[in-house]
Formats: structure tokens, sequence, C-alpha cells
């Protein structure tokens, strides 16, 4: 029934390229029932199209198989923790990255909420965790090089993607699956990175950490102080004049993987503000995927077909 419930789910939203994969078979970690929680899906709105999330998904786009890389993207829509931009931070990415040869996996992670999660503050980093493992494990049959599977982030998805590769260690689930949850690099778009009050989105930082958070829970989630060597290497994109997240996440943490001898290549546009997807427009910011493309021909990504 649950995935009955997560195929239904996909509506009008994604094209009938991808197919859906149910992270959890039901048994999803630390959730709890709530009578007076939905499910909901609105695919007429556009921009955020699906929240109230109880079945998380992967949502598989497989690269063709005349060009395919064997690079593998899990894709993290934002939404400040409060909604999923599937579409365009979704759909639209994934349907690009298999032009260039690379599968890609759109998630659909549950979004902190206390009525459904013993602990929400780890909620989405589960489902995360149990993504890459899933792909990881799953690599061979799925024609993916398991040593070339990246995270990538938009605004709150991009904390979690950050998360995700600072906090790949951490146990939020009890598993038998011995499979790393570590992604081999990151694509952030202009992420929230920080939970600090002075450069965080408080949208995402209340619906993930609560009202009133613990120093240590604002540390912690902070990503740009949980970098060390161990972090992947990043591409970052953020603009100058984002009037939601403001530019420091990304500098931050660029800073903070340049401390730590991390590869990381930022791009900092004048304009673009905050959540341009794909960045179609006449703005300098529209030629981030292009950028991104080269960085990860560069990084050995692009490397001829992978069989």
């Amino acid at each position: 029934m649950l995935a009955f419930i997560c195929l239904i789910t996909i509506g009008g939203s994604l094209s009938a390229q991808s197919r859906v994969i149910d992270l959890w078979n039901g048994k999803i970690p630390g959730a709890k029932h709530s009578n007076q929680f939905k499910q909901m899906v609105d695919t007429a709105a556009g921009w955020v199209d699906k929240h109230s999330i109880v079945t998380p998904c992967l949502y598989f786009y497989p690269a063709p198989k005349a060009k395919a890389t064997g690079t593998a993207v899990i894709i993290c829509p934002g939404g400040a923790y409060g909604g999923l931009a599937i579409k365009h931070e979704g759909d639209q990415v994934a349907k690009w990255l298999n032009s260039l040869g690379v599968s890609a996996f759109v998630l659909k992670y549950r979004l902190p909420d206390d009525s459904i999660m013993e602990n929400k503050t780890i909620g989405p980093m589960q489902d995360g965790q149990r993504a890459i493992r899933m792909v990881r494990s799953r690599a061979k049959e799925w024609g993916i090089n398991p040593s070339k599977i990246g995270i990538m982030g938009f605004s709150a998805g991009g904390h979690l993607a950050a998360t995700l590769s600072t906090h790949f260690n951490d146990i939020v689930y009890e598993s038998d699956d011995l499979t790393s949850a570590k992604p081999n690099f990151s694509i952030l778009i202009y992420p929230v990175i920080s939970m600090n009050g002075d450069i965080t989105h408080w949208g995402s930082r209340i619906n993930l950490l609560g009202n009133s958070p613990t120093p240590e829970m604002v540390k912690h989630y902070s990503n740009e102080l949980q970098v060390n060597d161990k972090t992947p290497p990043a591409f970052m994109v953020h603009s100058l004049d984002d009037d939601a997240v403001p530019v420091q996440n990304s500098i931050n943490y660029a800073l903070a993987l340049h401390k730590a001898n991390i590869s990381c290549e930022l791009h900092l546009y004048p304009t673009g503000k905050h959540g341009y997807g794909m960045g179609k427009s006449a703005d300098t910011k529209s030629s981030w995927p292009e950028a991104c493309r080269k960085w990860m021909e560069v990084s050995g990504l692009m490397a001829g077909i992978y069989k």
C-alpha cells in the first residue's frame, strides 16, 4: 500500500522517463503515525508542488545508454524544509543531467515535522543517507560507477546536500547495510549552509531545528563548521543579491573547504536573487549549468562511456 501511495503521488509533475523507487519499503526509522497528517500533492502550483510527505521516494532518471558516463547525481530540491520545488529544482535538472550522460535521482525526502517523526532534525538526513546507500549498493544493476555518486541540492536542499557531505558518518538510523553514505562530490546551488542566526535562512532553520535550538544544535547543523579533510569536493553557485539566503553561506563553506585542502569551485553572480533553478534568463547566472558541466568534465566525472 505504501509503495502504491508513493506511485500515485507522481501526478503530472514528473515525466514518463522516470521511475519511482520506495526508499524504505514501509519501514521508515523513527516514524510516527498521525491521523491529522495527510500526504498532500499539488501539481498545479508550479513552484513548490510536493509537501507533507510520508512516503519518501527516489525518482530515477537513467542516463541514455549510448552516452552514459557511469556518474550519478542525487538531487535534493529546495523549499525551506517546508516543501519541495520538485519541478524546476528536480525534474528539469534531472533531464539536463541525462543530456550529459549522467544518471539522476530526484529525492522526495520527508520534511521535518514532530507529528510524524521522533526526531525531526534527522528525518531528511535519514532519507538522504538511505538514498546514497541504495544507489551505491545497486550501482552495478543501474550502470553506475559506485565511486562517482554525487549529491546536489538547491536552497534548503543544498543544506541537506551539505549535511550529507559533512555528516555522512553520523548514525541516524539502525541498519545492517555497511555501504558508505558518503557522496563522492557535491553540487550546491544557492544553498543554505549555516544555522548561524547572522546568515541563516530563518524559515529553513525553524522548520529543521524548531524555534529554540540549543547552541550545540545550531553548531552541529552549521555545515561550514563541520568541514574536514574527508569532506567531498564541491561545485557551488550563489548570487550576490540573494535576498533569501545570504551569499555568505556559500562563501564560508568554500573557505572552509579551501582551508581543509578540499577542491571547491564557487561561482558568484552579481544578480539572480534566489530560486532560479536552471537559470533560463539573460543574466549571467544562467551560465552556471555550462560551468558545472565543465567542472564535472575536468573532475573526471564525464570521461567516456561506462559499461
